[in-house]
């Protein structure tokens, strides 16, 4: 069984964009567009799952990850 949304054990991480996508690889901007983040200062409340993580890892130099709970997504 399989479904889009997220169950109760799933956590949440909050990703903040904190620096400039100017001078970055293409993939690196588009991977950041993926995540939900336009700018520096931005952030998006996203659901722990292995396809974010994997994006994440693509972009550590870029983002801050922290732990979320899903009342903070609002």
């Amino acid at each position: 069984m399989t479904s889009d949304t997220p169950t109760s054990t799933t956590g949440w991480i909050r990703v903040t964009q904190i620096r400039s996508s100017i001078g970055t690889k293409p993939k690196h901007r588009g991977t950041l567009r993926a995540l939900g983040l336009r700018g520096i200062g931005r952030t998006n409340v996203l659901p722990d799952r292995p396809e974010i993580r994997g994006m994440i890892a693509r972009v550590p130099f870029l983002v801050d990850v922290r732990s979320a709970t899903q009342d903070e997504k609002g």
